[in-house]
């Protein structure tokens, strides 16, 4: 429970006395009689403001929370796999399909980065572009222009959402021809449990399994260009007279001893928090 104290504060009001001057037949020398001050007392009021529920979580909504695990984990899905020998370490729910939140723009960067588009192409941000679903805010405002290679880097180290939108939007063939390549190629990878909408993750209709993103991760760490925005730690773009400056809030990268690869610090972060 929150309280809330509303308290008034009075200032202290205090009166002058006029001075009396007594005429005596002495002379004596009049006197200043002094008033007492007026002491106005305030009563301070304490409310009680009822906190605002929690949200639940798409896995909670599920009952997956109930789920036990060997490292009594807060997340209701979880899914550990040697990269070298793919031997699973754990695993909680891992089929468990549900929203995937900006783990979405791991694909959308595959599907940029193997069309071998020019990365040195501009593109400008269009009201298209501006969150609509969650009404989420943006740096990169309408009108501003930068290359695709720069959108990129910003969808993947920063998650932004109208990057990640304008790339999309300016696939040959458009939104449409390049969310049904992102479906393309999760059934390609044997992604069987995935379904994307949109290439931001701002829609709960994009999909999957733990497991399914594993996957994922699998194939796009090969992808040199992918692993290294995707780890990348800071990011200056030139919009217009501005220079933008973008860094990332993982702990994970920031850390000079901590080795990463592509989008996995995203799933460590993005899953527990969603699911």
């Amino acid at each position: 429970m929150k309280r809330l104290l509303i308290a008034t504060s009075l200032g202290l009001l205090t009166s002058l006395c006029a001075m009396h001057a007594q005429a005596t037949t002495n002379q004596k020398k009049p006197t200043v009689q002094k008033s007492k001050p007026v002491v106005v007392k305030t009563h301070v009021r304490r409310q009680m403001v009822k906190a605002a529920p929690a949200v639940p979580s798409f896995g909670q909504k599920a009952g997956l929370h109930a789920t036990n695990d060997i490292l009594d984990l807060k997340s209701s899905v979880a899914y550990v796999i040697d990269q070298d020998t793919h031997e699973v370490l754990l695993s909680k729910n891992d089929q468990a399909v549900l929203p995937i939140a900006s783990i979405t723009k791991l694909m959308t960067g595959v599907i940029i980065s193997e069309a071998k588009l020019p990365m040195d192409e501009s593109i400008t941000i269009t009201q298209d572009d501006v969150d609509t679903e969650k009404g989420s805010s943006s740096r990169l405002r309408v009108g501003a222009t930068l290359t695709r290679g720069e959108l990129l880097h910003l969808a993947l180290m920063a998650s932004e959402n109208r990057a990640a939108h304008a790339l999309g939007r300016t696939y040959p063939g458009g939104m449409s021809s390049f969310v049904g390549l992102m479906n393309a190629k999760a059934a390609q990878l044997g992604m069987r449990d995935t379904r994307y909408v949109e290439p931001t993750g701002l829609s709960s209709q994009n999909q999957s399994s733990a497991k399914d993103l594993a996957t994922l991760v699998g194939s796009a760490y090969h992808d040199a260009t992918l692993r290294e925005l995707s780890t990348s730690p800071s990011y200056k773009v030139e919009v217009g007279n501005r220079t933008l400056q973008y860094n990332t809030t993982n702990r994970l990268v920031k850390n000079p001893n901590g080795t990463l690869v592509c989008k996995k610090r995203v799933i460590s972060r993005k899953l527990v928090n969603a699911w």
